[in-house]
């Protein structure tokens, strides 16, 4: 059941255009991430939910009612800034309930309804600190349970997790989704972390330049990307200069070399495009136990160069020579027993020709301007 709908919403500064048409209905209990770069308009579209921003057109439905243009007080809506916001001169106990002071309840269930929260937080003993006596994610737990306090029918995060270091960032995203689940609490969270929003979501709304690019599963979004800014954005890509040979049977010559894409694309014979290759999705022959198929496209590369990055090991290699070489990373797990290829020695990449994406297709990229977008990429 819809409980959160945006339909057609648009905001303009001035003459700027910071978000377009943008349409969405989030079910009751979903948890939905905006994510894309720094500009894109997620953060907009949060505060014009929030009621910090009037959309210019369009209309947003929480539960059935109208709240376009009702301010942010009359929306039920709990909010978690990227700084925390909490009152430095209020104990824990006091910035959590300071939503139900507002609203005037009683003493009682204040004390009771902090009680709950300051448990569900994992922070029972601290509600008589003072805000500058916590750590960081400790601060951003309070803010949570301050937005939490109110029950409200909406939670917003801009960005929460930014501040904090990479190990606490991961330790309160699972805490942060666990609340969520049990609550059953309709949320939209704000990103630029692809794996933040990767791991944390029913549904990831991607965005450029104020539009939607795609909404869908975080599988969806990985796996099958409908557009070449999403296959470029989320994820690690290779973006490879080719040419076409034939587009009707997905032929294409990659640094020379024949591979086939296993669906066919639009263009002629010469055409540069752009194929996209996830670098999981390449195997290296002869360093570990081979899962090609005798299907699959085979690339004769040489290592250029190694990196060690904990689980997994990263190869670049290079494939072709002068204008019709490139670059190509190549990921596998890491284990003692791997075969590591010096640098300079020849290697065979594989892969199967359903991983390849013929971004042309997608972008309407035709021509030298393919070739050039695929360059940029690498």
């Amino acid at each position: 059941m819809t409980f959160l709908e945006l339909k057609h919403v648009r905001k303009d500064f001035g003459a700027v255009v910071a978000v377009q048409d943008f349409d969405l209905d989030a079910e009751t209990g979903e948890f939905v991430s905006f994510l894309g770069p720094s500009g894109c308009g997620k953060t907009t579209t949060l505060r014009m939910i929030a009621g910090f921003e009037t959309p210019t057109a369009g209309a947003i439905h929480i539960d059935g009612r109208d709240v376009t243009t009702m301010p942010p007080n009359k929306r039920n809506v709990g909010m978690v800034f990227q700084s925390y916001a909490l009152f430095p001169n209020m104990t824990v106990a006091e910035n959590i309930g300071f939503g139900l002071k507002v609203r005037h309840r009683p003493g009682g269930e204040i004390k009771r309804r902090v009680g709950e929260l300051l448990d569900l937080i994992h922070l029972p003993d601290r509600g008589d600190r003072y805000p500058y006596q916590l750590s960081g994610g400790q601060q951003q737990r309070v803010a949570l349970a301050r937005a939490l306090a109110i029950e409200p029918s909406v939670l917003l995060l801009d960005e929460p997790l930014s501040a904090l270091d990479a190990k606490i960032r991961v330790a309160l995203r699972h805490e942060i989704r666990q609340i969520q689940r049990q609550l059953g609490i309709t949320t939209v969270y704000v990103t630029h972390d692809q794996e933040e929003a990767l791991e944390l979501s029913d549904r990831i709304v991607v965005m450029s330049e104020g539009r939607i690019e795609q909404v869908g599963s975080p599988f969806e979004i990985y796996n099958f990307p409908k557009t070449g800014f999403v296959a470029s954005f989320v994820g690690t890509l290779n973006a490879i200069p080719a040419r076409i040979e034939d587009a009707a049977s997905g032929q294409l010559l990659l640094g020379g070399q024949h591979i086939r894409s296993a669906s066919p694309f639009e263009g002629a014979r010469g055409d540069a495009v752009a194929v996209a290759l996830r670098p999981e999705m390449i195997s290296l022959e002869g360093i570990e136990a081979s899962t090609a198929d005798s299907g699959d496209n085979r690339v004769r590369a040489t290592i250029e160069e190694v990196s060690f990055l904990g689980a997994v090991v990263r190869f670049k290699v290079r494939v072709g020579e002068g204008d019709e070489s490139a670059r190509i990373d190549v990921d596998t797990f890491n284990n003692p027993n791997l075969a590591v290829p010096s640098t300079g020695s020849p290697a065979t990449i594989t892969f199967p020709p359903d991983a390849c994406l013929v971004l042309g297709r997608d972008t309407g990229i035709r021509g030298v301007d393919a070739l050039a977008a695929a360059e940029a990429m690498l």
